[in-house]
């Protein structure tokens, strides 16, 4: 059997990774599906839908949210700032010779913006929708709390696809450079994008 740390590095990483499948899932479901579906429904329907649908989708959303952000640091403590053997410091994959390695610039950068995708989800996304859901938004301000809620949702959307680049590349691309993190920004963006577009085309198509 692999030694203590393996274990728990696995099982960490596989938390991580089936709890990321589960929020982004149902952020990419939100936003392809469900706003194209929702401005096709009348009020009756939403109102006989919504409830039966959004309470559900948004627990798992959350709690995925929540779960891929405290794993996710765990790892990185793990992984970053720990040698089995000789305990809790920057380790040389966070630190080399030359200073903060290109693979540690990748994570953090992609930590950042999953950072910044927790706390929308957390303190924008479900507290807005809990109120409007539960009634408590009053009737003057339904439409701004919805279009608050939608634009935090939107923005954690374009930033899931450079999010998971940087995720990606300290394994599989390693280098990093101002024009690789354009790259990533930009091949993230238009990757979202071209799904939002192309969302309100699928509706009609089926």
């Amino acid at each position: 059997m692999p030694d203590l740390y393996s274990n728990v590095h696995l099982i960490l990483r596989w938390l991580h990774v089936i709890a990321g499948i589960t929020w982004i899932g149902h952020l990419y479901f939100f936003n392809f599906v469900n706003v194209p579906l929702q401005g096709a429904l009348d009020d009756a329907t939403k109102k006989a839908v919504n409830p039966q649908l959004l309470p559900r989708a948004l627990w798992w959303f959350r709690w995925g949210a929540m779960i891929t952000f405290l794993a996710g640091l765990a790892l990185f403590i793990l992984t970053y700032f720990y040698t089995p053997g000789g305990g809790f410091g920057p380790s040389s994959l966070m630190m080399d010779a030359d200073g903060i390695t290109d693979r540690a610039m990748w994570i953090l950068f992609g930590m950042l913006l999953g950072a910044i995708m927790w706390f929308n989800v957390w303190f924008i996304i479900w507290p807005t929708q809990k109120r409007l859901l539960t009634g408590k938004v009053p009737g003057d301000q339904v439409a701004a709390a919805r279009k608050r809620a939608l634009l935090a949702s939107r923005v954690n959307s374009f930033l899931s696809g450079p999010m998971l680049f940087g995720m990606l590349a300290p394994a599989h691309y390693g280098a990093m450079s101002f024009g690789s993190l354009l790259m990533a920004i930009g091949l993230g963006v238009l990757a979202i994008w071209c799904s939002i577009r192309s969302s309100a085309k699928v509706g009609k198509l089926a």
